[in-house]
């Protein structure tokens, strides 16, 4: 009974971040007995109040690759500065040759991103976002982008204190 009780414990600790896996993608390497399949995993983390993470899994078998994507992506947790459900200005992330515009939006417009983008958008909790992906598509790609994005993001306080400035001063 009381293992029972410290099952019940870990659950809402393991809830509190949303799962979404991005792709899933299968690799073959032919070897003498046939060919051997090996998978990758790519998923978004997020606590759906800022913070929001991305992993990159690769096993033999599909479930062990998504478990350690989770695993990797719990443990690059970052902060996405948001106003309002919205981002608080327009940027452009980019890695290789992909590129993300992230743009705020105004109240009820809904997250208008392609599925890697609003996967984590939504894993993070932003409410009304626009994106346009330029350049590659690939998942990884766009995904690394939107993190560059977000990583280069800044909060209104941040910027307060940047030009020495207190909030009221700056937004009156």
């Amino acid at each position: 009974m009381e293992e029972h009780q410290k099952r019940n414990d870990k659950d809402p600790k393991e809830k509190e971040f949303v799962e979404k896996l991005v792709t899933l993608n299968r690799t073959c390497k032919t070897v003498k007995g046939g060919r051997r399949m090996s998978f990758a995993a790519l998923t978004v983390v997020g606590d759906q109040k800022g913070r929001v993470g991305y992993g990159l899994g690769k096993a033999n078998d599909v479930s062990e690759a998504i478990k350690k994507s989770i695993d990797k992506a719990k443990r690059n947790l970052v902060t996405l500065p948001m106003k309002n459900g919205t981002l608080p200005h327009e940027i452009i992330g980019k890695y290789k040759s992909s590129e993300v515009l992230l743009m705020p939006a105004c109240s009820g417009t809904g997250i208008i991103a392609g599925g890697t983008v609003r996967a984590i958008m939504d894993a993070a909790g932003a409410t009304d976002v626009q994106s346009k992906s330029l350049g590659s598509n690939t998942a990884v790609n766009v995904v690394r982008a939107t993190f560059d994005a977000i990583s280069k993001l800044m909060d209104a306080k941040k910027v307060a204190s940047n030009r020495g400035k207190t909030l009221d001063e700056m937004w009156g």
